[in-house]
Parts: structure tokens; C-alpha cells; sequence
């Protein structure tokens, strides 16, 4: 694969930052017989720590499913899946559902906040999940809160948020267990072109305060201004991999 260049600094696979997720010969099929859907076919790739990744393609062309089992969310026909080093493709639900708590962080296009929780509450929502004390909830919730510009609307209901203010809130839920890996499917699909520009450089500044590596699936010609790296999928084959 070729060299990439990371946020900060630019780095080669294989380098000190070490591969934080790896996919060998991945396939994810649906149905059976003529039915058959063919969502992914023989991925295999590397991601790196540290990288923003976007992952571009048509519809269909299978990069949310990408990103789904990426996330342990969906599991692969065949092929095998790391995450930090360890295999995940075999996992128990169990410990599935802890290394998603825990480790991986998710965006979605429709915000999924909930909507009798105050942006505090879905924010603290996967701490209390996690066992963290009451102590602990309340300083990281405010903290990344205010970080992403919300520090005036802790206690409001997302009906009462705008879409880019209920996407921040998304992204601060998703960051605040501190994950290795973010994942955000079509992340600004329902935001006008300031809001969506201004969105994407927080998500991308608050993964990369953490420490932790972005991948971006999305139809969103803005979203490559944040990119570092580039896959282009169709068909559910990686047609190209290159530094953006």
C-alpha cells in the first residue's frame, strides 16, 4: 500500500503508529442462492493510528456495510477482522458489545440521539454504560461538550438543538469513552454546506485530541478536505486506496 499522510505528520504503513485496524480477505454476503448479495468481496486492507480516512462511493456500492463491520456491528462471511492486534471476527456477543463500548466510536447521519435525554444525558449516556463514576461522567461530558461548542446547551432536548448542533452532540458521544476508532457513516447527509464544513473540522479535531483514528464514509465532496487517505469502493471491491 502506499504511504499516507496522517493529520500531523506522514507516515508509512508499517510505521512506529502501527496498524490499529486490519482486514484480510473480507467478504460479506446476504441471502442465498440467486438471492445472493454480494456487499463486500475480498477486502483487504490496513488502517493506521492516527489516520482520517474517507471512504467514498456510489450508493450501494457498499461502504456503510464497510463500515459496519469495521465497527463489529455486522460480521463478515469470511475473511478475518483486528482491531489493536486482536481478532474480532470470532468474538462472543458479549465481547463484542464491551469492545464497541469501549474502543469504537459511532456517528450516524440521523444524529440516533435519544430523544427524552438533555444533550448531558446522551452524552454521559455510554459512560454510565461503561461503570464510570458520577464524578468522572459529569467532567468529561461537560468538558467535550463545551469543547464541540455546546457549552450553553447541556440541558437542552435534542428537539430543541439545531441539525449541527444534535450531530455535535452525536460526536461527543462518540468520543466520550476516548476510543481507538471513530466511525462516522454520511455524517453531515443532513446538513447545509456551512454546517456540515464546520461539523466535519470538530469531529476531526476532537478524534485527533484523543488520539484516536477517523473514518468517514459519505457521498460529500467537502468531507475530502479533512481526508488524509482516500478508498474508493464499488460493487463492495476497493477499486483505489491513495493519499487524498
Amino acid at each position: 500500500m502506499t504511504e499516507v499522510s496522517l493529520l500531523h505528520t506522514s507516515v508509512a504503513p508499517g510505521s512506529a503508529l502501527g496498524p490499529l485496524l486490519e482486514m484480510d480477505h473480507v467478504m460479506r454476503q446476504y441471502g442465498v442462492g440467486s438471492a445472493t448479495v454480494r456487499a463486500l468481496q475480498d477486502i483487504t486492507l490496513t488502517i493506521h493510528r492516527g489516520e482520517v480516512v474517507c471512504v467514498v462511493g456510489p450508493s450501494g456500492s457498499g461502504k456503510s456495510t464497510l463500515l459496519h463491520v469495521m465497527g463489529c456491528l455486522d460480521q463478515p462471511t469470511s475473511g478475518s477482522i483486528r482491531i489493536e492486534g486482536r481478532r474480532v471476527d470470532d468474538l462472543s456477543d458479549a465481547q463484542l458489545s464491551g469492545l464497541r463500548r469501549d474502543r469504537i466510536g459511532f456517528v450516524f447521519q440521523s444524529f440516533s440521539l435519544i430523544p427524552v435525554l438533555t444533550a448531558f444525558e446522551n452524552v454521559e449516556y455510554p459512560m454510565i454504560l461503561a461503570g464510570k463514576s458520577p464524578a468522572e461522567r459529569r467532567r468529561a461530558v461537560r468538558e467535550l461538550l463545551e469543547e464541540v461548542g455546546l457549552g450553553a446547551h447541556l440541558h437542552r432536548y435534542p428537539n430543541h438543538l439545531s441539525g449541527g448542533q444534535m450531530q455535535r452532540v452525536a460526536i461527543a458521544r462518540a468520543l466520550v469513552n476516548e476510543p481507538s476508532l471513530v466511525l462516522a457513516d454520511e455524517p453531515t447527509a443532513h446538513l447545509d454546506s456551512a454546517t456540515s464544513a464546520e461539523t466535519l473540522h470538530v469531529m476531526r479535531d476532537a478524534t485527533a485530541q484523543r488520539g484516536g483514528t477517523l473514518v468517514i464514509a459519505t457521498h460529500d465532496p467537502e468531507v475530502l478536505r479533512i481526508g488524509r487517505r482516500v478508498i474508493r469502493v464499488h460493487d463492495g471491491r476497493i477499486l483505489s486506496d491513495v493519499p487524498a
